[in-house]
């Protein structure tokens, strides 16, 4: 089982997002603490303030819906962990 948290590897602020995604959107490699590398949105950082090495806890948040009527997508994202924004 992972744990859901790790740090930030590497990390690119994409402006020509896919369709259904608003701009600026943050994506970053995010080494796990069990080792593995995953890539993933980030979530609820500013991209100013965004390093590497920062500490990162995984969450579940909506990634797309699909109109009104439709569904709803939701997946993992990555954002600072509760210990990191407690010291900024």
């Amino acid at each position: 089982m992972l744990s859901g948290r790790g740090t930030v590897h590497s990390y690119s602020e994409v402006s020509q997002t896919p369709d259904g995604f608003e701009p600026p959107h943050l994506m970053a490699l995010v080494r796990l603490d069990e080792g593995v590398v995953v890539a993933a949105q980030l979530t609820d950082v500013d991209p100013d303030d965004i390093e590497i090495g920062m500490r990162v806890e995984m969450v579940t948040r909506r990634i797309r819906d699909h109109g009104p009527q439709g569904l709803l997508v939701y997946g993992y994202k990555f954002r600072p962990a509760i210990s990191q924004r407690a010291a900024s």
